[in-house]
């Protein structure tokens, strides 16, 4: 979407809205729905170490977005 506002000279100036700040993780619930597998699964891939992930509170997980995409490249 672009925004264009008058200025007071009359110049117009385009306004691009910013972009939402990406997200750097995944949730375990992120890579069910992108590999369409079963929590459990997943929670075998994360047991075997295959990308990068950080375990935060009580059994909640952030998987990298970086490590995980280049493992799903190198392996589908």
């Amino acid at each position: 979407m672009i925004t264009e506002i008058v200025k007071e000279n009359g110049a117009l100036e385009v306004i691009q809205p910013k972009k939402e700040e990406e997200c750097r993780c995944y949730t375990v619930q992120d890579l069910q729905k992108i590999l369409n597998v079963t929590r459990g699964t997943v929670y075998e891939l994360l047991k075997r170490k295959e990308f990068s992930w950080i375990q935060i509170g009580n059994g909640r997980y952030r998987i990298s977005k970086k490590s995980f995409d280049a493992w799903l490249d190198e392996n589908f």
